[in-house]
């Protein structure tokens, strides 16, 4: 298998040679990792299940977890699902890895298609696939949203869509999801929604894909799936709590390759992850912060305030050059843009005019570098 770099280990050999100016503290901006303690009721319930170390823990995942991300999705989108339409996962990049290779496994010549830019392991996932990839371009041409081509999505197994988006922050209305849906069932792919950042809003809720598919007149979620995870909402990626929910034939199948696997996560985990599934109020401060982070961009770069994630999608000249000399003289890293995306049947990547910043400091740290990173544009 020939895979990428991931985008992290190219932009250290953009910058191994480079001595930071050390008048500066270090800052980095370059992963999407909240640099937030996890909650203290979360730390607390994993010592008081450390016990249960001794047992195995169900590749099915345990029942108080399954109960909790239910009700989560019943009070978060009104969607109430069968305990057959939802696995707990490790997180979400074991099934974004390992999902397209079970789904595709049968199927001749498959082709996989998703959003660009994009996460890597959608990538790589087509790659241990051998499945051939049609990229779905996002640009300022169409505000960062897919474009779709029917033509192309009817040739499709399964596409990949990532809304609320990374690295764009962009977010699709419930009727453009919707739209999403009918082409699903029109053209009979498996359509997936990467939604693991629908909980850091900035002021409306957004949706998701089940709530599309109810909408769209999907009441039993055919060939619909959804991931979501724990670790943005809660601050908590350390816990590996995830889960894949929608077509429960697809999921009995899936459930069936997931014995062999070997990811289910331990009992103490799962439990600390079910209280954190049940509770909102340390989101909910989450999202103050995140917000605020916007605020203080608006104020000091004049960009705008989006609807959802904690990420800027900051386009400047020449990005690598930037990239180089933000961190040369001003000790901040960002990420390039070309380097998560790829590009296009035309040559164009998407991503090339753009560097990606991960607002996930406290507020003064957050002041501070983008303060540097306006001096380092002008």
């Amino acid at each position: 298998m020939n895979f990428e770099p991931y985008p992290f280990e190219k932009l250290h050999n953009l910058l191994e040679d480079i001595v930071p100016n050390p008048a500066y503290t270090p800052s980095v901006l370059t992963i999407g990792e909240p640099q937030f303690e996890t909650p203290a009721f979360i730390q607390n319930t994993l010592c008081d299940n450390v016990h249960l170390l001794k047992k195995y823990p169900k590749t099915s995942g345990e029942a108080n977890l399954r109960e909790a991300q239910r009700a989560f999705i019943k009070k978060r989108f009104g969607v109430e699902l069968k305990d057959e339409e939802i696995i707990p996962t490790f997180g979400t990049r074991e099934v974004l890895f390992n999902f397209p290779q079970f789904l595709l496994f049968d199927k001749e010549n498959p082709i996989m298609a998703f959003t660009n830019p994009f996460y890597q392991i959608y990538e790589g996932a087509a790659i241990a696939s051998k499945a051939k990839m049609l990229l779905i371009n996002m640009d300022e041409s169409n505000n960062f949203k897919p474009t779709i081509d029917e033509k192309e999505l009817s040739k499709c197994d399964l596409v990949i869509i990532n809304f609320p988006n990374n690295p764009t922050s962009s977010v699709l209305t419930i009727q453009e999801l919707a739209e999403w849906v009918k082409l699903s069932l029109k053209y009979n792919f498996v359509l997936l929604n990467d939604e693991c950042y629908s909980e850091i809003y900035t002021d409306a809720k957004v949706p998701s894909l089940l709530e599309a598919s109810k909408y769209a007149g999907n009441f039993n979620f055919k060939n619909i799936l959804v991931i979501n995870s724990i670790s943005k909402r809660s601050s908590a990626p350390g816990l590996r709590s995830g889960f894949i929910a929608g077509d429960e034939i697809i999921l009995k199948e899936y459930m069936k390759y997931r014995t062999y696997i070997g990811c289910a996560s331990p009992i103490p985990l799962q439990n600390a992850a079910a209280i954190a599934w049940r509770e909102e109020v340390h989101v909910e401060a989450a999202r103050k912060i995140y917000k605020k982070n916007f605020s203080i961009a608006k104020e000091i770069l004049g960009t705008i305030i989006p609807e959802a994630t904690f990420y800027l999608w900051l386009k400047v000249e020449n990005p690598l050059e930037f990239t180089k000399k933000l961190y040369e003289e001003y000790n901040v890293k960002v990420l390039p843009g070309e380097y998560l995306a790829r590009d296009d049947s035309n040559g164009e990547n998407p991503g090339k005019d753009f560097v990606r910043i991960a607002l996930v400091e406290d507020e003064d740290k957050t002041r501070s570098a983008l303060t540097r990173i306006k001096e380092c544009l002008a």
